[in-house]
């Protein structure tokens, strides 16, 4: 073991699962911080987050609830440890020079599916910049994407932050019209065409002139079933994630031409 781990505290220890000292001979620990954290992944993925406290943790592996405590330290560590494990490993970005936008729209749509894949992950709260193996390595994969242009360190952290909060809000977006949809039995394509119906009927043009030519336009009428099926090509979502990279290739522009970023 290195000096810099020796050092490490006990939480970015066990969050990158630096080997420790063996405490003397005998079996080895029935349980370890790996398996702790996978199973409450699976109960997370099963049961929603609410699932994966670390009383019915224990529960699940057949333990005290105090027996884990010497692998994950707290409730709010669990959830870091939680976040870090289901995000998993980044894809491959691999793109022409100078294709930084076609890598990091791979870059952000992963990351969208995984959200959609683990609802509950979305839902965890952010407790500080990336930590873990995992997060470091979605960091890397969108720096590369990034590696050819002239941002400097602010602005390509800032551009990653700006989209990870993106597919974050979109994610949580789509989960709540979801759920508002639950009880209709209706898809999104047949909620917006009743919407667009039911609205039509009640806007008048003396009163909400633009929004009356909205609802005239055919706008709601327009997706046909299934149109919403796929989260990667979700017609909001991928609007939304073009013009944020309009706003990244403004910078990028203007960091090539000697101009600086945007204020």
């Amino acid at each position: 073991m290195s000096a810099e781990q020796d050092e490490a505290p006990a939480e970015l220890a066990r969050l990158w699962r630096l080997p420790v000292s063996a405490s003397g001979l005998g079996r080895p620990a029935a349980l370890d911080t790996e398996r702790v954290v996978r199973t409450g992944v699976e109960l997370a993925d099963r049961d929603g987050l609410a699932g994966a406290t670390l009383p019915k943790i224990a529960k699940e592996l057949g333990v005290s609830p105090m027996s884990l405590y010497r692998h994950v330290g707290s409730k709010d560590e669990l959830l870091v440890l939680m976040r870090d494990l289901a995000l998993g490993a980044p894809p491959e970005v691999e793109t022409a020079p100078g294709q930084w936008r076609a890598g990091l729209r791979q870059w952000t749509v992963a990351q969208r599916l995984v959200h959609h894949d683990r609802p509950w992950l979305p839902r965890l709260p952010i407790a500080g910049p990336p930590m873990g193996p995992h997060e470091i390595a979605w960091m890397e994969a969108g720096l590369s994407a990034l590696s050819g242009t002239e941002l400097d360190w602010a602005a390509k952290v800032g551009s990653l932050t700006l989209l990870s909060g993106y597919v974050r809000h979109a994610s949580l977006l789509a989960q709540e019209h979801a759920q508002g949809r639950s009880e209709t039995g209706l898809s999104q394509e047949e909620t917006e065409r009743a919407y667009g119906r039911t609205l039509a009927r009640l806007i008048t043009p003396d009163r909400f002139p633009q929004v009356a030519l909205l609802f005239s336009s055919g706008l709601f009428e327009a997706a046909p079933d299934g149109a919403y099926d796929d989260p990667a090509t979700d017609h909001d979502f991928v609007f939304g994630l073009e013009r944020v990279l309009d706003g990244i290739a403004v910078a990028v522009d203007r960091a090539r031409t000697g101009e600086g970023a945007a204020p």
